[in-house]
């Protein structure tokens, strides 16, 4: 399992390349890559705050009971903090196991729980001023499939 929480961006192919090298048994590796985006053509930046060991703790309680419910070889969650553009990567899971349905199903049920339960605080910057991101409804109705 591996866990960064990191204000440098990440280079996705690289991350990916050796993600698939050390997933030694593995038949399966899915990946996701998150990006700032910018809905309404207005944003400027984001800003993610967190506190660091809470934050890393969290997300590895989050990976480890994905490891306990599918069959997987390894994990891997990258998450950026600090000032983001739009467009910039802000997060990528990478997920290994023997079968595809089992890579897949614990990717998504990562990306689902990252989005709603990892300790970060999100602040969105529009030449309007700022204003911090609020929990959206449909995040959390994604949980109750799991």
């Amino acid at each position: 399992m591996t866990v960064k929480v990191q204000a440098e961006p990440f280079d996705y192919g690289s991350e990916c390349t050796r993600f698939a090298l050390i997933s030694r048994g593995a038949g399966a590796v899915v990946t996701f890559c998150g990006l700032v985006r910018d809905e309404g053509g207005t944003l400027t930046g984001m800003e993610i705050e967190h506190y660091p060991g809470m934050t890393e703790r969290a997300i590895e309680a989050i990976v480890s009971r994905a490891k306990d419910r599918w069959s997987l070889t390894h994990a891997m969650v990258i998450h950026r903090y600090g000032p983001l553009a739009p467009g910039e990567m802000i997060m990528m899971v990478a997920t290994a196991a023997r079968h595809r349905a089992d890579a897949f199903a614990a990717a998504e049920y990562l990306m689902d729980f990252l989005k709603s339960r990892a300790p970060f605080w999100k602040k969105e910057r529009t030449a309007q001023g700022a204003a911090w991101v609020e929990a959206k409804d449909e995040d959390e109705d994604a949980l109750n499939r799991w």
